[in-house]
């Protein structure tokens, strides 16, 4: 392996000749692997370290992703194919077609007293919605070779774009704990006279998940081409036992101005171009953000309606509402038991639950990125051991939180979707009036999508915006969510206007 560059050397720049080599680096510096010329973690110098390192030169041997949040140069991506333009489809068809979002679809009908057809409406143009901000940030995957939140650097700066690192973490984290419960609620419900403990199938899953996250996003891609499949069929056989049991005729209950849409894609837009960095930049945006979006959409909807269907009959099937008095993941499997052969059921119960590696997985591998970023200390300190570290720590509330799934869905990680759609619309702006769409030259002037930015300055803390205007606007996006927003605990001012109860104006994550 060759010696490391100087601190003041930029390896990657220096590869990029219209970058003066001699720019100092904020950042600590690279290892280069000789074989490929990739960019590795950064130098970690101590015993833990140098193993690592091994750890490291071995996945890059094996054709696996060794590579922290170091950009991908544009020699680097990966050939353009027709595999290209279906691969955004199947990995986000594949993540969310998971029991996951089904226990997310039932809260319409339960929490918030919705009939079938306005809870299906609601979780089809949430859906609908929520999906466009991730399909515009995944765009910028192929155009810039950085991770989503390194290019927020290019908007909010470098210090006040750790504020959205934390926010997104918090997400990722959250929501790789609500995996680790169903699978773990699903596993003990699929048992024989539900023996199996919730610890148990929490614990299976995140063992899962860590080896998948750890050797990188290739071997993801590989196994997201074909994990819907099966889940795809035990969900279909779910809907075919459960559906002459959906309540479609019940209206409605409450104040119908006080409900808008389960809009939980949008989550996903902190991490929306992680998955795309490698691929090659002739990548037409229209047509990643267009596969992308229909993966989103088609498994969201097909999830959430499942769920919808399944809450809707509770009150009037007693074995449902048993079963959802259990927990959510057992209203999922409890009807396969009952009407197919408890071995066949327990069998689709079992490909329910490995249908949720998909959907923990990209949130672990992501949290590790995104530990990388947020100082340069941590960037030092190789992803595989970032992604351990959160895999422990979504395991450990996992099981801590297991008994409480719908609070921590409606009292929590409502609020994170807040933040996205702030975020989203700053950089809109940025990208549209300042940066790359109409340049203020005298007169307005197309430039090309991805164009105004500099991608080699990503880690150039003193070329990158400070960000103060970016952070402002932030902060009064969220002046304006207090005041508009309506949950269990507080209810704006405003929200608190709309009907009896109050309206979440802004959305939930």
């Amino acid at each position: 392996m060759s010696p490391p560059s100087s601190p003041s050397k930029d390896v990657e720049k220096a590869s990029e000749k219209s970058i003066p080599p001699s720019q100092e680096v904020p950042a600590s510096t690279l290892s280069i692997d000789p074989e490929t010329g990739t960019g590795l973690t950064p130098t970690f110098d101590n015993k833990v370290g140098a193993l690592i390192k091994r750890l490291e030169r071995s996945l890059v041997k094996y054709n696996l992703e060794a590579r922290g949040i170091q950009r991908v140069l544009p020699h680097e991506s990966q050939p353009l194919t027709w595999r290209s333009y279906f691969q955004p489809f199947l990995l986000y068809f594949s993540i969310n077609l998971a029991a996951q979002n089904v226990t997310l679809g039932m809260l319409g009908p339960v929490i918030f007293t919705l009939s079938f057809r306005d809870a299906a409406l609601c979780s089809f143009f949430g859906a609908l919605l929520g999906s466009i901000p991730v399909a515009y940030t995944a765009t910028f995957g192929p155009r810039s070779g950085n991770r989503t939140l390194i290019f927020a650097r290019y908007t909010f700066g470098w210090y006040p774009s750790k504020l959205l690192v934390i926010l997104e973490l918090i997400i990722l984290i959250g929501y790789s704990m609500i995996d680790l419960v169903v699978a773990g609620q699903v596993l003990s419900a699929t048992s024989i006279n539900g023996n199996l403990s919730i610890v148990v199938g929490i614990i299976i899953l995140a063992i899962i998940t860590w080896f998948i996250s750890t050797f990188g996003i290739a071997i993801f891609n590989v196994y997201s081409r074909y994990a819907f499949i099966p889940a795809i069929i035990a969900f279909s056989i779910v809907y075919g036992v459960t559906a002459d049991k959906y309540d479609l005729s019940t209206p409605s209950q409450g104040d119908r101005r006080t409900v808008i849409g389960n809009s939980a894609a949008i989550t996903y837009a902190g991490a929306g171009a992680d998955f795309f960095v490698y691929y090659n930049t002739s990548t037409p945006p229209l047509y990643l953000s267009i596969s992308l979006f229909l993966g989103l959409l088609a498994s969201f909807t097909f999830t959430f309606i499942l769920g919808v269907g399944l809450a809707s009959a509770i009150p009037s099937v007693p074995s449902y509402s048993a079963a959802y008095e259990t927990s959510q993941g057992a209203l999922i499997v409890v009807p396969l038991l009952e009407q197919l052969n408890n071995g066949f059921a327990r069998f689709l119960g079992v490909i329910i639950v490995l249908g949720l590696i998909a959907n923990t997985v990209a949130p672990t591998y992501s949290s590790g990125i995104d530990l990388q970023i947020l100082s340069n200390s941590f960037e030092r300190v190789p992803r595989i051991f970032w992604n351990t570290v959160c895999v422990i720590i979504y395991t450990v509330c996992a099981l801590a939180g297991r008994d409480h799934l719908a609070e921590i869905f409606t009292n929590f990680l409502s609020l994170m979707g807040y933040w996205c759609a702030i975020y989203i619309a700053i950089t809109i702006e940025e990208q549209v009036f300042f940066r790359t769409a109409f340049g203020f030259r005298g007169r307005r002037e197309w430039r090309g999508w991805g164009k105004g930015y500099d991608w080699s300055m990503w880690n150039q803390k003193e070329e990158l915006p400070r960000g103060l205007a970016a952070m402002a606007a932030f902060l009064v996006g969220w002046a304006g969510a207090i005041l508009c927003m309506a949950q269990v605990w507080y209810r704006g001012p405003i929200a608190d206007r709309v009907g009896e109860y109050g309206a979440d104006l802004l959305g939930k994550g």
